[in-house]
């Protein structure tokens, strides 16, 4: 950790007077190993130590000194304060949280000294997975003296962050790295961890998370991290984590400065300053006194362009918990983003519609008025008359949103495909298939594969529908796999995080994989297109499982890796909706059209994906 060199006379004059006045004497009960300071007393950089965890933790701490960085007056109220005096290990940071529950009452500039508990918090509980955040709680808090200057923030930058993005886990310790001592120099988390609490500065860097609703958004420090075309940080694979990441956050009340609206490949320019924290959703976060001004860059929503005669055009859209109390606003931006940017495929799967009442929970299955209002929104935006196939849920069987009982919906144009109805299909029939006039047929269509399997427990069953387009029959899966509710996060303490939520994505795409291989052995030549929400990465062990045996081939994987994403998540722009092609499709144009992960102003939160092609 660099020094903080430009720390004033006066600042030093206050801590010498404190340690004078024997204000900072460390507590009775602080154990042999608090390793105090060479002058005897116990200061911030003792209590965070050169691990994860305080080795003071659950110990009484007394007089520790220091200069107030940042006060918070929402959410985990409290303060940060730093000690001007560093000491010369880079592993021990010299700021630390203080938590007092109600709104604080010191003020930047306050040269302070603090007794009270040092305690470990786990943002999101212990179950989360999540690494601690060193904090003293219960605190007792004296005032020196207040306009004190701050001590310099050090610098987070392209060159302070190290490539590697964190060492293995412990396996002794369940792959724990807790315990491990920090090396800053070596491993990104270890550097953040190494300034936790800590006052730091970025300058100018690029926006990779469009600001969201909790008043937040990402940058990066690296601009030429995995960038993407349009201006975002694309996650790769599992050992590609993007180190260059920080979450921004403002301390400023909102009613006293408004949060700024950035979108992906914006500029937050100038210096942003202040604490780094350590919070539930993102980890490490930069607390911001001072924030920089957003500079827009103008990033544009994407156009596909529309089918030629002789291509069908199918399209994947997760249009977010759509139902009748959403506002019509809703609904119309959908269906211009369906008109104009999809330039009306032929059929479009839907994924997240929800009944005809919403979250209301009253055993309300049927979506027939949510679908009536957005293919007539479609029509009110100059898009064809769609019609529309689905099967009901049983209620409270298929996740989500409570009382929702989302659902996928096949959407198709009849001017230009035909649907092949077969009777009998609800929620809980399978659908199979069988050989008619030499041709693979299913049973039921649209009809749901296999929806007792366990695999499909409290989630979205497949739906699969049989269509035709110029005489050629299209067999399409609609897919909404199990979310990622339950993983643990990236800047887990767990090295590599625990993504326990898999097993249920492998054996729903196992189930998939299963099926298109049963209509390729009845006809091998089959155009068959398995799409929706697979909640996975194109390089992840589910999409191995759907294309298991070469029956399916992802084909986001014809784009360039910098074209391949359809979500953002804390500043990783990634793959989860995808469209995959039987072997017979292999000449086909893709397009993952970016019209709302990249946007603080989204009507979804993902990006629809079409693909076109000749059957």
């Amino acid at each position: 950790m660099p020094a903080a060199s430009s720390r004033t006379t006066a600042v030093s004059a206050v801590v010498t007077a404190a340690l004078a006045a024997g204000l900072l004497t460390g507590a009775a009960t602080t154990s042999a190993s608090a390793s105090p300071s060479a002058d005897g007393q116990v200061r911030i950089h003792d209590i965070q130590g050169a691990t994860r965890i305080s080795p003071l933790t659950g110990r009484q701490v007394s007089g520790v000194a220091g200069i107030v960085t940042g006060v918070r007056t929402y959410g985990s109220k409290g303060f940060w304060f730093q000690d001007p005096e560093p000491d010369a290990a880079p592993a021990t940071s010299e700021g630390i949280f203080v938590f007092t529950s109600s709104a604080p009452t010191v003020a930047v500039g306050d040269a302070v000294t603090v007794s009270g508990t040092v305690t470990e918090y786990v943002p999101g509980g212990a179950a989360s997975g999540n690494q601690s955040l060193t904090q003293i709680s219960r605190p007792t808090v004296a005032v020196v003296s207040s306009g004190n200057t701050l001590p310099a923030p050090v610098t987070i930058s392209e060159r302070s962050v190290p490539s590697r993005y964190a060492p293995a886990g412990d396996p002794a310790a369940g792959g724990s790295i807790n315990a491990l001592p920090l090396a800053p120099s070596r491993y990104a988390l270890d550097h953040y961890e190494s300034l936790e609490g800590m006052n730091v500065r970025i300058g100018t860097s690029r926006v990779v998370g469009a600001t969201d609703p909790h008043a937040e958004l990402w940058v990066t420090v690296k601009p030429h991290e995995n960038a993407s075309r349009r201006g975002g940080t694309v996650y790769g694979s599992y050992t590609a984590q993007n180190t260059g990441r920080l979450q921004i956050q403002s301390l400023v009340p909102l009613a006293e400065q408004p949060f700024p609206t950035a979108d992906v490949g914006d500029v937050l320019s100038g210096t942003t300053e202040g604490p780094l924290d350590f919070n539930q959703y993102g980890g490490y976060t930069l607390t911001a006194r001072t924030l920089g001004t957003v500079t827009g860059k103008g990033l544009a929503r994407e156009t596909t362009r529309k089918q030629r005669g002789g291509e069908l055009a199918v399209a994947t859209y997760n249009v977010e918990n759509l139902d009748p109390t959403d506002p019509q606003e809703k609904f119309d931006a959908l269906a211009a983003a369906v008109v104009d940017n999809l330039a009306s495929p032929d059929i479009v799967a839907l994924e997240e519609i929800q009944d005809d009442n919403g979250a209301k929970d009253d055993g309300t299955v049927s979506a027939d008025r949510t679908v009536k209002m957005f293919t007539d929104a479609i029509v009110a935006a100059g898009g064809p008359a769609y019609q529309w196939r689905s099967i009901d849920p049983e209620d409270k069987k298929d996740g989500g949103e409570p009382g929702g009982n989302i659902r996928q919906v096949f959407l198709f144009d009849p001017e230009r495909v035909s649907f092949t109805d077969r009777a009998g299909g609800d929620a809980t029939t399978a659908t199979d298939v069988v050989r008619q006039q030499g041709r693979a047929a299913l049973t039921l269509s649209p009809g749901r594969i296999d929806p007792a399997n366990a695999a499909w427990t409290n989630s979205r069953k497949p739906l699969v529908g049989e269509f035709v387009f110029r005489g050629r029959t299209v067999f399409v899966v609609a897919n909404h796999f199990a979310s990622k509710g339950g993983d643990e996060s990236i800047v887990s303490q767990h090295q590599p995080p625990a993504r326990s939520s898999e097993v249920q994505r492998h054996a729903q795409a196992e189930v998939v994989n299963t099926f298109v291989k049963k209509l390729l052995s009845v006809r091998k030549n089959a155009d068959v297109l398995v799409v929706g929400d697979i909640n996975d990465f194109e390089f992840s062990g589910t999409t191995k499982a759907l294309t298991a045996g070469g029956v399916l081939y992802p084909a986001v994987k014809s784009l360039p890796r910098q074209e391949r994403y359809s979500y953002v998540y804390q500043g990783n722009t990634q793959v989860l909706d995808q469209i995959l092609t039987s072997p017979s499709i292999d000449d086909f144009h893709y397009d993952s059209v970016h019209i709302n992960a990249e946007f603080a102003d989204q009507n979804s939160d993902h990006d629809p994906q079409v693909l076109r092609f000749r059957p």
